[in-house]
């Protein structure tokens, strides 16, 4: 299997949840590390953890947002280090509001957040990758990239050109020996409803049943992280609630009629 031990990766929403746990997993591999998120306090914290495993991690705190800073951070890092050899498209934002609620605003937000900012790195540290005939990018989607759910209308569309993108992308480096990876997780206990955001953009606050009794965000980020080391295309995460992908795919009539008899928080 593939070891990342001084290979340099980049991981992007690191400061909490599934991001943080794979900073902290790769740097007890020896990876050497640059990581990513809009909170640079909770982001410092999670550096000084991983430096007492690896001998390399740089922070670089920035919002993913905010499509020119996303660009201008890509082009320092690729300018100043060396090849990326993983990149981990991690960071994101969630919802929970209504369709008809929703203005705009919020839909183009959160696909910012969530599908662009992952096409920007990824073009960012491309070249290199191509150059050095080698390399990993990894994306975190979701099972929601697999089936729209109520209360995250822009989450899932974002999610689901996650896929569109990331498996053309795979098709089209293949000769490059570079190996793509789009991890879909369900629910795992992390922060993501509590930062999740409503119509007005404002925070959720509430921690979601399924995220509370959700698979732990360690034990995602090793099923992860194996995933991508056996270059797997895809990998779906979680428990019990990775069977709607499947009815989804083989029982569409009886997902249709389920899918609006869950509780969406």
């Amino acid at each position: 299997m593939i070891s990342f031990k001084n290979r340099l990766i980049w991981i992007t929403g690191a400061s909490s949840g599934i991001g943080k746990e794979l900073a902290l997993k790769l740097a007890r591999e020896g990876a050497h590390l640059i990581i990513s998120s809009n909170d640079a306090e909770e982001l410092s914290r999670v550096a000084d953890e991983c430096r007492e495993f690896t001998s390399f991690c740089q922070e670089y705190p920035f919002d993913l947002s905010n499509p020119e800073e996303v660009q201008e951070t890509a082009e320092t890092i690729v300018n100043t280090h060396d090849q990326i050899y993983l990149l981990i498209n991690n960071g994101g934002i969630s919802q929970r509001s209504l369709v008809k609620d929703t203005p705009i605003e919020i839909d183009r937000r959160i696909m910012e957040i969530d599908y662009f900012s992952y096409v920007i790195l990824t073009k960012a540290v491309l070249p290199g990758m191509i150059e050095a005939g080698e390399g990993f990018i990894a994306a975190t989607s979701s099972i929601s990239g697999k089936f729209g759910f109520p209360l995250r209308s822009a989450y899932a569309a974002a999610k689901h050109a996650i896929q569109g993108f990331f498996e053309t992308l795979r098709a089209e480096v293949k000769p490059y020996n570079i190996s793509v990876t789009i991890a879909y997780p369900g629910r795992i206990h992390t922060n993501i409803s509590l930062n999740a955001i409503d119509h007005n953009g404002r925070k959720h606050g509430k921690m979601d049943s399924g995220q509370l009794n959700g698979l732990s965000a360690q034990e995602c980020a090793r099923q992860y992280i194996r995933a991508i080391k056996k270059r797997k295309p895809e990998v779906l995460i979680g428990r019990s609630e990775l069977i709607m992908v499947h009815l989804k795919r083989f029982f569409p009539d009886i997902f249709f009629r389920i899918v609006t008899k869950i509780n969406p928080k």
